[in-house]
Protein backbone atom coordinates (compact mmCIF):
# COMPACT_ATOMS: atom_id res chain seq x y z
CA UNK A 1 0.00 0.00 0.00
CA UNK A 2 0.93 3.33 -0.94
CA UNK A 3 1.13 6.22 1.30
CA UNK A 4 -1.59 7.99 -0.64
CA UNK A 5 -3.53 4.78 -0.88
CA UNK A 6 -3.26 4.91 3.02
CA UNK A 7 -4.17 8.60 3.42
CA UNK A 8 -7.51 10.02 4.68
CA UNK A 9 -8.11 12.15 1.13
CA UNK A 10 -7.60 8.41 -0.38
CA UNK A 11 -10.25 6.77 1.80
CA UNK A 12 -12.27 9.90 1.48
CA UNK A 13 -12.34 9.32 -2.15
CA UNK A 14 -12.93 5.76 -2.30
CA UNK A 15 -16.41 6.74 -0.07
CA UNK A 16 -17.20 9.44 -2.01
CA UNK A 17 -18.08 8.24 -5.34
CA UNK A 18 -18.75 4.60 -5.15
CA UNK A 19 -21.33 4.40 -7.65
CA UNK A 20 -18.54 3.91 -10.02
CA UNK A 21 -17.88 0.74 -9.36
CA UNK A 22 -21.04 -0.60 -8.87
CA UNK A 23 -21.71 0.29 -12.78
CA UNK A 24 -18.31 -1.83 -13.58
CA UNK A 25 -19.68 -4.69 -11.08
CA UNK A 26 -22.87 -4.95 -13.12
CA UNK A 27 -22.09 -4.25 -16.95
CA UNK A 28 -22.72 -8.01 -17.91
CA UNK A 29 -26.26 -7.12 -16.78
CA UNK A 30 -29.34 -6.28 -19.00
CA UNK A 31 -29.05 -2.26 -19.83
CA UNK A 32 -32.78 -1.93 -17.69
CA UNK A 33 -31.99 -4.17 -14.49
CA UNK A 34 -28.31 -2.64 -14.41
CA UNK A 35 -30.01 0.94 -14.08
CA UNK A 36 -32.49 -0.63 -11.75
CA UNK A 37 -29.74 -2.12 -9.54
CA UNK A 38 -27.80 1.39 -9.52
CA UNK A 39 -31.17 3.22 -8.90
CA UNK A 40 -31.70 1.26 -5.67
CA UNK A 41 -27.79 1.61 -4.45
CA UNK A 42 -27.76 5.70 -5.27
CA UNK A 43 -30.84 5.78 -3.28
CA UNK A 44 -29.63 4.04 -0.23
CA UNK A 45 -26.60 5.62 -0.69
CA UNK A 46 -28.44 9.39 -0.34
CA UNK A 47 -30.38 8.05 2.94
CA UNK A 48 -27.59 6.58 4.41
CA UNK A 49 -27.69 8.95 7.13
CA UNK A 50 -31.38 7.94 7.76
CA UNK A 51 -30.40 3.97 7.40
CA UNK A 52 -27.44 4.79 9.87
CA UNK A 53 -30.25 6.32 12.36
CA UNK A 54 -32.48 3.43 11.98
CA UNK A 55 -30.12 0.69 12.08
CA UNK A 56 -29.34 2.40 15.58
CA UNK A 57 -33.04 2.36 16.91
CA UNK A 58 -33.16 -0.97 16.52
CA UNK A 59 -29.63 -2.04 17.37
CA UNK A 60 -30.19 -0.35 20.96
CA UNK A 61 -33.40 -1.69 21.66
CA UNK A 62 -32.37 -5.33 20.79
CA UNK A 63 -29.19 -5.08 23.37
CA UNK A 64 -29.66 -1.75 25.83
CA UNK A 65 -30.07 -2.51 29.57
CA UNK A 66 -31.92 0.25 32.09
CA UNK A 67 -28.61 -0.69 34.45
CA UNK A 68 -26.26 0.34 32.01
CA UNK A 69 -24.40 3.66 32.87
CA UNK A 70 -25.76 6.06 29.76
CA UNK A 71 -29.35 6.05 28.84
CA UNK A 72 -30.17 4.46 25.35
CA UNK A 73 -31.39 8.01 24.24
CA UNK A 74 -28.11 9.66 25.17
CA UNK A 75 -26.21 6.98 23.07
CA UNK A 76 -28.05 7.83 20.47
CA UNK A 77 -27.44 11.36 20.15
CA UNK A 78 -23.84 11.40 21.09
CA UNK A 79 -23.92 8.38 17.91
CA UNK A 80 -25.99 10.86 15.65
CA UNK A 81 -23.35 13.56 16.25
CA UNK A 82 -20.51 10.95 15.88
CA UNK A 83 -21.95 9.94 12.27
CA UNK A 84 -22.39 13.21 11.70
CA UNK A 85 -18.81 14.33 12.34
CA UNK A 86 -17.50 11.01 10.26
CA UNK A 87 -19.21 12.46 7.52
CA UNK A 88 -18.09 15.65 7.40
CA UNK A 89 -14.59 14.20 7.97
CA UNK A 90 -14.40 11.47 5.05
CA UNK A 91 -16.64 13.90 2.64
CA UNK A 92 -19.49 12.03 2.37
CA UNK A 93 -21.77 15.17 3.20
CA UNK A 94 -20.63 18.71 2.27
CA UNK A 95 -20.64 21.55 4.57
CA UNK A 96 -23.59 23.15 2.40
CA UNK A 97 -25.56 19.77 3.48
CA UNK A 98 -24.41 19.87 6.92
CA UNK A 99 -26.19 23.07 7.15
CA UNK A 100 -28.93 21.90 6.11
CA UNK A 101 -28.82 19.10 8.22
CA UNK A 102 -28.25 21.31 11.37
CA UNK A 103 -31.48 23.88 10.20
CA UNK A 104 -33.81 20.36 10.10
CA UNK A 105 -32.25 19.72 13.39
CA UNK A 106 -33.61 23.35 15.03
CA UNK A 107 -36.99 23.19 13.07
CA UNK A 108 -37.92 19.48 14.07
CA UNK A 109 -36.53 20.09 18.02
CA UNK A 110 -39.09 23.54 18.06
CA UNK A 111 -42.02 21.35 16.62
CA UNK A 112 -40.97 18.23 18.92
CA UNK A 113 -40.85 20.23 21.96
CA UNK A 114 -44.23 21.48 21.10
CA UNK A 115 -45.91 17.97 19.65
CA UNK A 116 -45.15 16.49 22.81
CA UNK A 117 -46.23 19.08 25.52
CA UNK A 118 -50.04 18.42 23.51
CA UNK A 119 -49.78 14.80 24.04
CA UNK A 120 -49.15 14.05 20.40
CA UNK A 121 -46.00 11.82 20.76
CA UNK A 122 -44.27 10.97 23.87
CA UNK A 123 -40.42 9.89 24.63
CA UNK A 124 -40.87 6.84 27.33
CA UNK A 125 -37.25 6.44 28.44
CA UNK A 126 -35.16 8.57 30.43
CA UNK A 127 -32.43 10.94 29.68
CA UNK A 128 -29.93 13.29 30.57
CA UNK A 129 -29.40 15.15 27.36
CA UNK A 130 -32.98 16.59 26.75
CA UNK A 131 -34.79 20.00 26.41
CA UNK A 132 -37.87 19.54 28.75
CA UNK A 133 -39.67 16.52 27.48
CA UNK A 134 -37.63 15.65 24.29
CA UNK A 135 -34.03 13.87 23.97
CA UNK A 136 -31.94 15.71 21.83
CA UNK A 137 -31.30 12.74 19.48
CA UNK A 138 -35.33 13.65 18.49
CA UNK A 139 -33.83 16.18 15.77
CA UNK A 140 -32.00 14.29 13.82
CA UNK A 141 -34.78 12.22 12.92
CA UNK A 142 -35.76 15.21 11.08
CA UNK A 143 -32.38 15.40 9.76
CA UNK A 144 -32.37 12.66 7.91
CA UNK A 145 -35.35 13.60 5.54
CA UNK A 146 -32.92 16.66 4.90
CA UNK A 147 -29.55 14.62 4.54
CA UNK A 148 -31.55 12.69 2.37
CA UNK A 149 -33.18 15.21 -0.24
CA UNK A 150 -29.64 17.60 -0.01
CA UNK A 151 -28.02 14.37 -0.64
CA UNK A 152 -30.24 12.79 -3.69
CA UNK A 153 -30.34 16.35 -5.45
CA UNK A 154 -26.43 16.07 -5.75
CA UNK A 155 -26.21 11.93 -6.28
CA UNK A 156 -28.87 12.43 -8.74
CA UNK A 157 -27.85 15.54 -9.88
CA UNK A 158 -31.70 16.27 -10.32
CA UNK A 159 -32.90 18.96 -12.67
CA UNK A 160 -36.22 20.70 -12.56
CA UNK A 161 -39.06 21.77 -15.20
CA UNK A 162 -41.42 24.14 -14.93
CA UNK A 163 -40.76 24.65 -11.24
CA UNK A 164 -42.21 27.51 -9.16
CA UNK A 165 -40.83 30.10 -7.97
CA UNK A 166 -39.29 29.78 -4.62
CA UNK A 167 -40.76 32.31 -2.77
CA UNK A 168 -44.00 30.19 -3.54
CA UNK A 169 -42.41 27.48 -2.10
CA UNK A 170 -41.04 28.94 0.95
CA UNK A 171 -44.57 30.18 1.58
CA UNK A 172 -45.89 27.24 1.43
CA UNK A 173 -43.30 25.76 3.94
CA UNK A 174 -43.82 28.27 6.34
CA UNK A 175 -47.70 27.93 6.12
CA UNK A 176 -47.30 24.11 6.40
CA UNK A 177 -44.74 24.63 9.46
CA UNK A 178 -47.16 27.02 11.10
CA UNK A 179 -50.38 24.51 10.81
CA UNK A 180 -48.96 21.85 12.13
CA UNK A 181 -48.90 23.94 15.61
CA UNK A 182 -52.14 25.91 14.69
CA UNK A 183 -54.52 23.34 13.81
CA UNK A 184 -54.73 22.28 18.00
CA UNK A 185 -56.88 25.97 18.70
CA UNK A 186 -57.59 26.41 15.17
CA UNK A 187 -58.88 24.89 11.93
CA UNK A 188 -57.07 22.55 10.15
CA UNK A 189 -55.70 23.97 7.29
CA UNK A 190 -54.25 20.58 5.85
CA UNK A 191 -56.81 20.43 2.89
CA UNK A 192 -56.14 23.61 1.68
CA UNK A 193 -52.27 22.98 1.66
CA UNK A 194 -52.81 19.84 -0.03
CA UNK A 195 -53.97 21.84 -2.92
CA UNK A 196 -51.74 24.85 -2.77
CA UNK A 197 -48.76 21.99 -3.14
CA UNK A 198 -50.92 20.55 -6.16
CA UNK A 199 -51.34 23.69 -7.56
CA UNK A 200 -47.74 24.90 -7.67
CA UNK A 201 -46.58 21.19 -8.52
CA UNK A 202 -48.86 19.70 -10.78
CA UNK A 203 -47.05 20.63 -14.07
CA UNK A 204 -43.36 20.32 -12.48
CA UNK A 205 -40.96 17.37 -13.67
CA UNK A 206 -38.06 16.18 -11.30
CA UNK A 207 -35.37 14.83 -13.90
CA UNK A 208 -32.90 12.66 -12.60
CA UNK A 209 -29.64 10.74 -13.58
CA UNK A 210 -29.56 7.25 -13.00
CA UNK A 211 -26.10 6.10 -15.18
CA UNK A 212 -26.14 8.12 -18.50
CA UNK A 213 -29.66 8.65 -19.52
CA UNK A 214 -31.58 11.53 -17.67
CA UNK A 215 -35.03 9.81 -16.40
CA UNK A 216 -38.00 12.16 -15.24
CA UNK A 217 -41.22 11.57 -12.93
CA UNK A 218 -43.73 14.00 -11.56
CA UNK A 219 -41.84 16.13 -8.27
CA UNK A 220 -45.63 14.99 -6.31
CA UNK A 221 -44.90 11.38 -7.44
CA UNK A 222 -41.27 11.83 -5.80
CA UNK A 223 -42.88 13.54 -2.87
CA UNK A 224 -45.64 10.77 -2.32
CA UNK A 225 -42.83 7.83 -2.91
CA UNK A 226 -40.55 9.55 -0.02
CA UNK A 227 -43.41 10.48 2.39
CA UNK A 228 -44.30 6.85 2.14
CA UNK A 229 -40.69 5.09 2.81
CA UNK A 230 -40.60 7.89 6.00
CA UNK A 231 -44.05 6.40 7.16
CA UNK A 232 -42.07 3.31 6.95
CA UNK A 233 -39.55 4.44 9.04
CA UNK A 234 -41.70 5.89 11.60
CA UNK A 235 -43.18 2.64 12.09
CA UNK A 236 -39.75 1.44 12.71
CA UNK A 237 -39.30 4.50 15.39
CA UNK A 238 -42.70 3.46 17.18
CA UNK A 239 -41.84 -0.52 17.14
CA UNK A 240 -38.92 -0.22 18.89
CA UNK A 241 -40.20 2.22 21.51
CA UNK A 242 -38.22 5.01 20.25
CA UNK A 243 -41.07 7.11 20.50
CA UNK A 244 -45.11 6.40 21.07
CA UNK A 245 -48.54 7.71 20.07
CA UNK A 246 -51.32 7.71 22.98
CA UNK A 247 -52.81 4.86 20.95
CA UNK A 248 -49.81 2.55 21.30
CA UNK A 249 -50.26 1.42 24.86
CA UNK A 250 -50.35 -1.84 22.74
CA UNK A 251 -48.27 -1.41 19.59
CA UNK A 252 -49.90 -1.65 16.32
CA UNK A 253 -49.13 -0.05 12.84
CA UNK A 254 -48.85 3.69 12.26
CA UNK A 255 -52.50 4.53 10.97
CA UNK A 256 -51.63 5.52 7.29
CA UNK A 257 -53.43 8.88 8.05
CA UNK A 258 -49.90 10.47 9.09
CA UNK A 259 -49.09 9.73 5.74
CA UNK A 260 -50.31 13.16 4.53
CA UNK A 261 -48.53 15.01 7.43
CA UNK A 262 -45.19 13.16 6.32
CA UNK A 263 -46.31 14.68 2.45
CA UNK A 264 -46.42 17.56 3.99
CA UNK A 265 -43.25 17.62 6.23
CA UNK A 266 -41.64 16.45 2.54
CA UNK A 267 -43.31 19.74 1.19
CA UNK A 268 -41.34 21.78 3.61
CA UNK A 269 -38.15 19.74 3.21
CA UNK A 270 -38.12 20.90 -0.32
CA UNK A 271 -38.60 24.67 0.75
CA UNK A 272 -35.78 24.25 3.45
CA UNK A 273 -33.46 22.39 0.97
CA UNK A 274 -33.58 25.25 -1.64
CA UNK A 275 -32.12 27.47 0.80
CA UNK A 276 -28.62 26.11 -0.28
CA UNK A 277 -29.49 23.56 -3.18
CA UNK A 278 -32.10 25.98 -5.08
CA UNK A 279 -33.68 24.22 -7.71
CA UNK A 280 -31.77 24.10 -10.93
CA UNK A 281 -32.92 23.83 -14.52
CA UNK A 282 -32.04 20.83 -16.81
CA UNK A 283 -29.42 23.66 -18.44
CA UNK A 284 -28.16 24.73 -15.92
CA UNK A 285 -24.67 24.32 -14.35
CA UNK A 286 -24.22 23.17 -10.71
CA UNK A 287 -23.70 26.07 -8.42
CA UNK A 288 -19.50 26.31 -7.57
Amino acid sequence: MTREQGSPQHYARWLAAPHARVRAGLARLHPWLAEFLIFGFKQGWAALFGGVMLALLIGTKLVWRPDWPIARYDALTIAAVGVQALFLATRLESVREAKVILLFHAVGTGMELFKTQVGSWAYPEPSVLRIGEVPLFSGFMYACVGSYIARVTRIFDLRYVNAPANWLVLALGCAIYVNFFTHHYLIDLRPLLFVWAAAIWFRTRIYFTVDVTPRWMPLLLAAALTAFFIWIGENVGTLTGTWLYPTQRVWHVVSFGKFGAWFLLIVLSFALVSLVHPPRAPDQKPAV
